[in-house]
């Protein structure tokens, strides 16, 4: 018992892991994985946060820089009469007597400094630039619906078009069980000397001929099975499928249709937010013009080791940390100031009129795939009238292909025809079911560019 326990544990997670493998993945599920797992998706999605964070940002580089400072130094303070300018911040800020020789006396000192600074109106430069933020905002998010959308259709295409192979797959394998069938009809008869051996060594080639498209379906299949792996983003391609919809058409396929057309399309409004943020880049960078209103508030606090007789008493200092870095005098200042560059207008100008370039440009796309669109909503709309015409002529097609190959397999069966009339009928049987196969398929198909073409996924998830 201690061991069959284990072997028998052992058993159902083998069971629980096959019953999981061929469970059956509906359109829906695939769909979902798909927006969920699919690696371009999620990166658009982070762009899309990222730039919700940018508007954030921009609403808060409008409030005032406010800064606190707090230094203790040692050093010296020999100073000298003389003009200075402190290129890029690397002359030292001791300030002393101006006395008639060097001397080295050194003590502490200490500055603590709160500073304020506000560019407080700028001709609307934050208003724009913050406008600009939340146009970057609505362009990544219509980006990242789109490439949801975008996604939904091909994994819509791809699901059905594993269908399709799998199902070409199986009236492929139902050939080659015809074709091995017969063979064992023509084989009997051939031992009995009813018929010539020859029909035996062609009933074999025909054998290979069926195996050889099994397996290039099966090829196809495999193929489009990696396809749906990869946009809903598994390892796995042994998938079930749900053929429960694919028999029949989709029951409101020639009303379908949206209120606005193509207008709201996913990608249109992609490009209309594109065309949106080089208008407000081109409003914002027309702000740089015009001068800039500051206000300026510090106060700060020194400390220092030397005592104010200094000047005149050089042993006046003390080399006490405590006392050097005490604070002992105090200054504030507040203060208004513009700032205008005035030959910035010389370079803003040609920066608008790029921008302004840049937004043509985007408005030629945006025409462009504008017009691509209702070319393909045309398509869409005789696709489905071509696939509903083959769907009502398949059953037609088979039902008189395999009417002939009863007929020709009885007929050969008590020697009344030959083996190229029943090849012949097997042939023509096979072709039936896989234009019956891909008659089914091409209905949905259809429905699915049309929904492609609107922008509107629910006309074909509707249908499901």
């Amino acid at each position: 018992m201690k061991i069959l326990q284990p072997l028998f544990l052992l058993s159902v997670l083998l069971l629980a892991d096959s019953a999981k493998a061929q469970q059956k993945l509906t359109l829906k599920d695939a769909i979902q994985q798909a927006v969920t797992n699919y690696g371009t998706v999620k990166a658009k999605a982070n762009y899309a946060n990222a730039s919700k964070a940018g508007v954030t940002q921009a609403k808060r580089d409008y409030l005032p820089n406010l800064n606190i400072g707090v230094q203790q130094d040692y050093g010296t303070v020999n100073s000298q009469n003389g003009p200075l300018y402190g290129f890029g911040g690397l002359t030292a800020a001791s300030s002393g007597p101006a006395l008639d020789r060097q001397n080295w006396n050194a003590a502490f000192g200490a500055l603590y400094l709160t500073n304020v600074n506000w560019d407080f109106f700028a001709f609307g430069r934050s208003k724009e630039k913050i406008k600009t933020a939340q146009a970057a905002a609505i362009r990544d998010n219509n980006d990242l619906q789109q490439e949801i959308f975008q996604q939904k259709v091909r994994v819509s295409a791809a699901y059905l078009n594993l269908l399709a192979a799998q199902r070409l797959t199986a009236s492929y394998r139902n050939n080659l069980n015809r074709a091995d069938t017969f063979r064992q009809v023509v084989a009997s008869r051939a031992k009995g000397g009813l018929i010539a051996g020859v029909d035996s060594s062609q009933a074999n080639a025909e054998i290979s001929g069926a195996k050889i498209l099994l397996t290039q379906a099966v090829d196809a299949e495999q193929l489009q099975a990696k396809n749906l792996a990869v946009l809903i983003g598994t390892d796995g391609h042994d998938f079930v499928l749900d053929t429960s919809f694919i028999v029949q058409v989709p029951p409101h396929i020639m009303a379908a249709t949206t209120p606005d057309g193509i207008n709201n399309h996913p990608l249109l409004n992609w490009y209309k937010s594109r065309i949106d943020v080089s208008d407000r880049l081109a409003a914002y960078y027309k702000t740089f013009n015009y001068p800039v209103f500051s206000l300026v508030g510090v106060f700060q606090t020194r400390g220092s080791g030397f005592n104010s007789g200094y000047a005149l008493d050089q042993t006046a200092y003390t080399s006490s940390y405590a006392d050097g870095i005490k604070p002992t005098r105090s200054n504030y200042l507040i203060g208004v100031g513009v700032t205008w560059n005035l030959t910035q207008p010389l370079r803003i100008s040609q920066q608008v009129k790029s921008q302004k370039y840049i937004s043509q440009g985007l408005q030629d796309e945006y025409d462009q795939t504008k017009l691509e669109l209702n070319a393909q909503l045309n398509l869409s709309n005789s696709r489905i009238k071509n696939a509903l015409s083959n769907y009502r002529e398949v059953p037609i097609q088979i039902k008189a292909a395999s009417d002939a190959w009863t007929q020709k397999s009885v007929l050969y069966k008590n020697g009344l025809s030959n083996l190229v009339d029943v090849t012949q009928a097997r042939y023509a049987l096979i072709r039936a079911e896989t234009d019956r196969d891909i008659a089914y398929n091409n209905v949905w198909q259809a429905l699915l560019l049309k929904a492609a073409a609107e922008g509107d996924f629910n006309l074909f998830l509707n249908e499901l």
